[in-house]
């Protein structure tokens, strides 16, 4: 247990440096940025984009060193020799004062001070905690453990929100979908984006595929509101794909089509400036209205 517990505090130690990690990108993507900007510049006008430019490389090698010192604290986490140095190594992560880590560290706390009675009512909890876990809950540390999806490129957490959102029954449970989207605000930036991309890819399947078109209109209608780039090409599928389903009507379920569903990410996509999604416009200008 206790060597469970040094290692949930390393890939604690190890989120903390991904998120410092992410921010030196972002800086080295808004240099490159700047940098290009300059060389387009009269040579008279540079003067304050160098000054604009000198602070980012600051502030990037601040992320730099900062990124170094947690990738370092999370590899010290299991290089401690007895007790009594892992409590001196617990008491410096703290003194750092962030409450990312605290909690982490407080448990390990608790497990150096516990009584083996303590303990074993401890493993009891995590035993129930393992056993009452939902899909959601497990996709959702996973997107804060496993390093791959914590990197800077994108490709696979785009391909675990897809694998994910269409396995059997995930995107027609409405319980999995709430626990999603109550981490949408998530400070953690990889699991923001991980949970934003798989509802995006949950409602694709309801809007595509459900045969309840009220369902399916309701997840158009969600998607219409999402300002993420990635809910461009999902628009355009459901503008492009005429099918027929049942709706519920006074009367009851009566077969119908999805032209309003259709109508709907139309209507959005002529909002959004991106090629994609104006090349998806003009084609629909050449082609019959989705009522047609």
């Amino acid at each position: 247990m206790f060597g469970q517990g040094l290692h949930q505090l390393q890939s604690v130690l190890d989120r903390k440096a991904d998120l410092l990690q992410h921010e030196f990108n972002v800086i080295g993507k808004q240099v490159r940025v700047l940098s290009q900007q300059i060389t387009c510049t009269p040579q008279a006008e540079r003067a304050p984009l160098f000054i604009a430019l000198e602070d980012l490389y600051v502030r990037q090698q601040g992320f730099g060193y900062e990124t170094n010192r947690w990738r370092d604290r999370a590899r010290d986490a299991l290089r401690q020799p007895n007790p009594e140095t892992t409590r001196l190594y617990l008491k410096k992560l703290l003194a750092t004062g962030d409450d990312m880590v605290r909690p982490a560290v407080d448990y390990m706390l608790l497990l150096l001070n516990a009584s083996e009675n303590e303990l074993a009512a401890l493993a009891q909890s995590q035993l129930q905690a393992i056993a009452n876990a939902t899909p959601a809950s497990r996709y959702i540390e996973r997107t804060r453990t496993v390093h791959e999806l914590r990197g800077s490129d994108p490709a696979p957490r785009r391909l675990a929100a897809f694998e994910f959102a269409n396995r059997t029954g995930v995107a027609q449970n409405d319980q999995a979908l709430a626990e999603l989207e109550a981490v949408l605000n998530d400070p953690d930036p990889f699991v923001s984006e991980m949970m934003t991309q798989t509802i995006i890819q949950m409602h694709r399947f309801r809007a595509l595929r459900m045969s309840d078109l009220d369902v399916a209109q309701s997840s158009t209608v969600y998607l219409t509101h999402l300002t993420h780039p990635a809910v461009v090409s999902v628009l355009i599928e459901v503008a492009a794909t005429a099918r027929t389903g049942f709706t519920q009507q006074a009367t009851g379920r009566v077969e119908a089509n999805n032209a309003p569903a259709r109508a709907a990410a139309l209507a959005r996509l002529k909002q959004w400036h991106t090629p994609e999604a104006q090349a998806a416009v003009q084609a629909n200008a050449r082609a019959p209205s989705p009522g047609g």
